[in-house]
C-alpha cells in the first residue's frame, strides 16, 4: 500500500541548523493536538506521536508542551476546539482525518497545521493538489479509497460465494462518503456483489446498525478506517463476533477480536508526524533568529511531494 507525504515548507527551512532553537533561550514549543474522538481511544496514536518527538530531542514539559483537545466523536465541535487552540497561542496544530483537517483549515490561516493522517486531501477539499497544496497545511495521506476497496476484496476471498456485503460508514465524515464509498461500490460490483451502506454517527447507534445488518442478511461487513469508528473498534468487533458476521477493518479491529484487519500502522504514522512538526518549529526558530528573513510561506516543492518512505499495510486474520 502506498502512502504519500507532502511537505509545504520553504526549501530553506530544511537548511536551518538545529542550533537555531538554542538561540531562543527558554523557548518551550507549544503543540496543539486536535483529536476527533478521545485521548483514551487514541492512546496508541498519541504514544506514537510522543515517541516521534522524543526521537527528535523533544522532552515533554521541558522544551515542548502538548495541548490537546478532543471532540469525543462530535465532529461539529471541531471548529470551536481549533479556535480554542489558536487562542492558546500554539505554534503548530496536529490533527487527523478529513473532519479535523477541514476544521483546522477553515478556522486558521496563520497557525501551521500538520495532518498526521488523512484519507484523500485533494478529494476532501483540504488541499488543491499534492503537487501544490497551498495554504498553511502539510501532512500525510494514506489513500483510504484504496483501503476500502481492499477490505471488500478480502471479504470475497474469505467467502467466495458471498453476494451481499455491507460497509459501515460515518456520514459526518466527508472522506468516507465520497471516494471511499465509491471505491467500495466499484470493488463490490467487480466481484458481483451487492453493497449495502449502514450509517453510524455515534457509538450508541452501533447496536441498532448491527440489528439492521442482521435483518438485511448481510454476509460480510467492511468497516471504514474513520476516526469515530476507529475509536470504537472493540465494540464493533464484539458486535460482529456476537452475530457471527464475517468482517474486515483496521489492524486494531483484528487485534480487538474482529476477523480481518488490513490497514496502516497508526503508531508508526503518528510517529512520523513528529518530523513535520519538527520542520515547522525549526523554521520558526530560524525566522526568529534572522529578523531580516521573510515571513513563513507554505508552498509545495515538487522535489518533496512524493517521498519513497512508506509504511507497510498489515493484514491479520483470526480463524473462528
Amino acid at each position: 500500500m502506498r502512502r504519500r507525504e507532502f511537505i509545504t515548507l520553504l526549501g530553506g527551512a530544511a537548511a536551518c541548523p538545529l542550533a537555531a532553537r538554542a538561540q531562543q533561550t527558554g523557548k518551550v514549543a507549544r503543540v496543539g493536538f486536535l483529536g476527533a474522538a478521545s485521548a483514551a481511544a487514541y492512546a496508541n496514536q498519541l504514544a506514537g506521536f510522543r515517541a516521534g518527538l522524543r526521537d527528535l530531542g523533544y522532552v515533554e514539559g521541558t522544551n515542548v508542551v502538548i495541548d490537546d483537545r478532543w471532540a469525543q466523536g462530535h465532529y461539529e465541535r471541531l471548529p470551536g476546539l481549533v479556535a480554542d487552540l489558536v487562542r492558546s497561542n500554539v505554534d503548530v496544530i496536529v490533527t487527523h482525518g478529513t473532519p479535523g483537517a477541514l476544521a483546522a483549515k477553515q478556522t486558521t490561516t496563520t497557525v501551521p497545521i500538520v495532518m498526521a493522517i488523512v484519507g484523500d486531501p485533494v478529494a476532501g477539499g483540504i488541499v488543491a493538489s499534492l503537487a501544490q497544496p497551498g495554504g498553511n497545511i502539510t501532512g500525510q495521506s494514506f489513500f483510504n479509497p484504496e483501503l476500502g476497496a481492499k477490505k471488500i476484496e478480502l471479504l470475497k476471498e474469505a467467502l467466495p460465494h458471498m453476494t451481499r456485503a455491507a460497509c459501515l460508514l460515518n456520514p459526518d465524515n466527508p472522506g468516507s462518503i465520497g471516494l471511499t464509498l465509491q471505491a467500495m461500490e466499484d470493488a463490490a460490483k467487480s466481484l458481483k456483489m451487492e453493497l449495502h451502506q449502514f450509517a453510524v454517527r455515534r457509538p450508541d447507534e452501533l447496536e441498532s446498525a448491527f440489528e439492521r445488518i442482521e435483518q438485511a442478511r448481510i454476509e460480510g461487513l467492511a468497516i471504514d478506517d474513520e476516526g469515530m469508528l476507529n475509536a470504537n473498534v472493540g465494540a464493533i468487533a464484539g458486535l460482529a463476533v456476537k452475530r457471527r458476521l464475517l468482517s474486515s477493518g483496521t489492524k486494531e479491529f483484528a487485534q480487538a477480536g474482529g476477523l480481518i484487519g488490513y490497514g496502516v500502522n497508526h503508531f508508526a504514522t503518528f510517529r512520523r508526524a513528529a518530523v513535520f512538526v519538527d520542520k515547522i518549529l525549526r523554521h520558526q526558530a530560524c525566522r526568529s533568529a534572522n529578523r531580516a528573513s521573510h515571513n513563513v510561506r507554505f508552498r509545495a516543492q515538487s522535489k518533496d511531494c512524493e517521498c519513497a518512505w512508506s509504511h507497510r499495510a498489515t493484514y491479520a486474520a483470526r480463524a473462528r
